[in-house]
């Protein structure tokens, strides 16, 4: 009996030494990152599958811009600006050191070449132009930074300026910078200028390379932020999507020359290896008509926000149940794009994700005439229904 015991303590010891497990009880490994923060953050639930010092302050340079551009998609959205709009750079864009797009004093360019120039070329005096055509100064433009950086709950975030360069007191972690990266994500525009490639400035005298080289390098990657300063060291946060399977990475303070790009990738690698998506909605998938009051259209279609899936480990078993709320009808005028419910996916009964579901489409307001129109019609229609038995 003794024996027995020794022998099967020198197996455990063995296999403990050794690193090597019995099958279907194997560790899941650890990932090596040279990053000093880094986190993987599943897209739709938020879920965070790695995390090395998510909280801990840290320079974020460049992107620094993803704040930027999320504030300016938001006014053209909110219709403060046009993307046509004309916007003049002044002296203290032409002043701005690093990357840059080079604008002269009084130069003139649109806002949404200036809004592309910060996505792709990462141009830290179009971000200044952009500021202060918003704000008035990039001052202003700074506080709106940081009210937003409140909103989204981002506790480890402060913004001293709206380009990233070293500044005392600017900094932010991983976690709020994956938070930040996925509220921006959701805007259509955002999601346009981040994925650019190559972009013609100047009717084609200045050619344009995005900075994140994982559009290049890497299937499935489609927007994302770099960022460098010889105090920040390379960083960059990026999304990601495979077969339904949307991830955000952050990777901050690696100390090689692109090896913020191979920190990515080696977070994606295991997060792709590991885990998938099942589907529920896709963005734009049809939902329900909904009535419409004193609009042009009777009805308006309910669709998806955006993506809705749920993460499960590869091979996992899973069932899913899903609840939709919906309003019981709009009144006109309707925005396409207004929210009118959610999706509620549930999980053994627990709430494990949801999405919002908005209006297809935009309904705008009857007429006085034809709503008195519509009104008779109805009382008509009602009046003539048989009675019931």
């Amino acid at each position: 009996m003794v024996k027995r015991k020794l022998a099967l303590l020198a197996f455990i010891l063995i296999f403990f030494l050794t690193g090597i497990l019995p099958a279907g009880a194997q560790e899941e490994e650890e990932i090596e990152t040279t990053a000093e923060s880094a986190l993987l953050m599943e897209y739709t639930s938020g879920q965070i599958l790695y995390q090395k010092n998510p909280h801990k302050k840290l320079p974020p340079a460049s992107m620094t811009k993803v704040m930027t551009m999320l504030l300016a998609v938001e006014a053209v959205e909110q219709g403060r600006v046009k993307l046509s709009d004309m916007v003049t750079a002044s002296e203290n864009a032409w002043e701005m050191g690093g990357s840059e797009i080079f604008l002269a004093p009084q130069e003139k360019m649109s806002f949404r070449d200036l809004l592309i120039a910060i996505a792709v070329e990462s141009a830290n005096d179009a971000c200044v132009a952009v500021a202060e055509h918003l704000a008035g100064s990039e001052k202003a433009f700074v506080r709106m930074m940081n009210k937003k950086a409140q909103e989204l709950g981002l506790k480890n975030t402060h913004f001293v300026n709206s380009h990233g360069l070293p500044a005392k007191n600017h900094y932010t972690s991983a976690y709020d910078m994956a938070v930040l990266f996925r509220e921006a994500f959701r805007h259509p525009l955002f999601r346009e200028v981040s994925k650019i490639k190559e972009y013609e400035l100047r009717g084609g005298k200045n050619k344009l390379y995005n900075t994140n080289k994982l559009l290049w390098w890497y299937d499935g990657a489609d927007g994302g932020k770099t960022g460098w300063t010889e105090e920040a060291k390379y960083c960059l946060t990026s999304t990601v999507k495979r077969d339904g399977l949307r991830l955000i990475a952050v990777v901050m303070g690696v100390p090689e020359a692109r090896g913020n790009f191979r920190e990515s990738m080696k977070l994606y690698n295991w997060g792709f290896a590991r885990f998938e998506a099942i589907p529920v909605k896709e963005k734009g998938a049809y939902v329900a008509r909904l009535p419409v009051n004193q609009g042009i259209k009777e009805q308006v279609e309910a669709v998806a926000e955006d993506d809705i899936a749920v993460l499960v480990t590869k091979g996992e078993d899973v069932a899913i149940c899903t609840k939709i709320n919906l309003v019981s009808s709009v009144t006109a005028p309707v925005p396409k794009g207004k929210k009118v419910g959610e999706i509620l996916v549930f999980r053994k009964g627990k709430l494990i994700t949801k999405g919002n579901v908005v209006t297809g489409e935009a309904v705008a307001r009857d007429t006085l005439a034809g709503q008195m129109k519509e009104m008779v019609y109805r009382l008509f229609t009602f009046a003539r229904l048989p009675a019931t038995p």
